[in-house]
């Protein structure tokens, strides 16, 4: 398995083009920490909300939230949303370089469209074939669930956890919780409450129901308290003057 720290180009596979759409993934630490995966596509950056990252075991399949395009600007912002902003919290540039289409057809635009892209990643970190994958989305939800997965190449690997073994930004070299605010980004999209709210909430999972109680704690709740089994001790007598 190649080793993430360092950064060589992959080789193998069909001659690159030369020039290719540019790729990055931002590690952000907002109300949740979730990696936010983005592909130059249109002029934009087509934007995914990976909570727990990417991972080259082919078996692990990630939930991929899409969200809104991002301006293409945006792929070199590495600092700090202040308070007030949609999606406030700490980002890093965590990977980044350039991506290649695979499949299917021969567009880009229409593959995304139909619900499954497969594509190849020249980055620092992200090497191969990837693919993500529309699914059906649960009762109630947008329809923007996705599936971030690994092809079957010579990178991919279920001993290497990429997110603990790189953690780092590969432009500052810098982790998320240290990344200070001599950069920021203002959105034109605020948040609603003092606290931005951010898709990693949306994603978080909900705490469980509490367990149903017996029919005998029901009784006793329903019934008057139990008496204590020691006596209460006499009042004291006033003495008459």
């Amino acid at each position: 398995m190649r080793d993430f720290k360092a950064t060589p180009e992959p080789s193998g596979g069909k001659p690159r083009k030369a020039k290719l759409p540019i790729f990055v993934i931002q590690k952000h630490h907002a109300s949740r920490l979730h990696y936010d995966f983005r592909l130059e596509m249109e002029g934009v950056l087509k934007s995914w909300a990976v909570p727990k990252g990417p991972s080259y075991d082919p078996t692990v399949k990630r939930l991929a939230m899409m969200t809104e395009d991002h301006p293409y600007d945006y792929a070199g912002f590495e600092g700090v949303i202040p308070a007030g902003n949609y999606g406030a919290g700490n980002v890093i540039i965590w990977d980044n370089g350039e991506w290649e289409f695979i499949e299917p057809g021969d567009d880009p635009v229409k593959a995304l469209k139909s619900g499954k892209l497969a594509f190849r990643l020249y980055g620092k970190k992200m090497f191969g074939e990837w693919a993500l994958v529309k699914i059906k989305g649960r009762d109630g939800s947008k329809g923007n669930e996705w599936l971030l997965l690994k092809h079957r190449d010579q990178y991919a690997s279920a001993d290497v956890d990429v997110t603990e073994v790189a953690p780092r930004s590969v432009i500052s070299n810098k982790d998320v919780d240290e990344v200070g605010g001599e950069r920021t980004w203002e959105s034109n999209r605020k948040a609603s409450s003092g606290r931005a709210p951010t898709l990693a909430d949306k994603l978080a999972p909900t705490k469980p129901a509490p367990a149903p109680r017996s029919r005998a704690a029901s009784s006793r709740s329903r019934s008057s308290p139990a008496r204590s089994s020691r006596k209460a001790a006499p009042t004291p007598r006033r003495r008459l003057r």
